[in-house]
């Protein structure tokens, strides 16, 4: 199998131009959260994927997009009207959406990218995920979602997924859904190859 190092962009079957970043608009209390963010945006600009995110100036959103913007890198954000009047929207960014609500910054960063990666967050960084992933499983669009799970902060999360499967009120197949990794290059390799699932929520009831 070809690796994940030695392999050229073109040749991979999933492409690739954009990905969706999750954080949280706090850096926690970690330095690795911050170092993961940095390292995440270095990796896309280099691998030539442009940024979808958030659109704050704060936060583990704000190192993403710094970081990013100061590589030279495609950055776009998407904030919401109330979030940007608190004056937390980034004011140097390749693109900048305002867009009226939540739901609506939610359908355009989607739109926007070809796959999904969370890095560690809070409530709305697993809100944001978790509605990429249910509208994968709905066949709504075809993007996979990968956890960076840095230093196993998803460890938990992945244990109640396991659970919900094991119980069987998620299918075995959308588990297929997620990429789960610690790793930048694996998880950009997961993303490129991984063939999408083509079960979806109700077959094989």
């Amino acid at each position: 199998m070809t690796s994940a190092k030695n392999a050229t962009a073109t040749s991979f079957p999933n492409k690739i131009n954009r990905v969706a970043i999750y954080c949280g608009a706090n850096v926690g209390n970690d330095p690795a959260f911050k170092a993961a963010a940095v390292a995440l945006a270095h990796t896309l600009v280099r691998e030539g994927i442009g940024i979808v995110y958030g659109g704050g100036g704060v936060g583990l959103m704000g190192v993403v997009a710094d970081t990013a913007m100061a590589a030279g890198g495609e950055v776009i954000g998407v904030i919401p009207e109330a979030i940007k009047a608190l004056e937390l929207g980034h004011t140097k960014l390749t693109e900048l959406h305002t867009v009226p609500d939540m739901h609506s910054r939610k359908a355009m960063m989607l739109a926007l990218s070809d796959a999904v990666i969370a890095l560690p967050g809070g409530f709305g960084t697993m809100d944001e995920v978790f509605e990429a992933l249910t509208w994968s499983q709905l066949d709504y669009h075809r993007k996979l979602c990968g956890f960076l799970n840095v230093k196993g902060f998803y460890d938990p999360l992945f244990q109640w997924i396991d659970h919900a499967v094991a119980v069987e009120l998620i299918k075995p197949v959308n588990f297929e859904l997620t990429v789960r990794t610690a790793d930048i290059e694996e998880m950009l390799y997961e993303l490129r190859t991984r063939p999408f699932p083509l079960a979806q929520k109700w077959m094989g009831r």
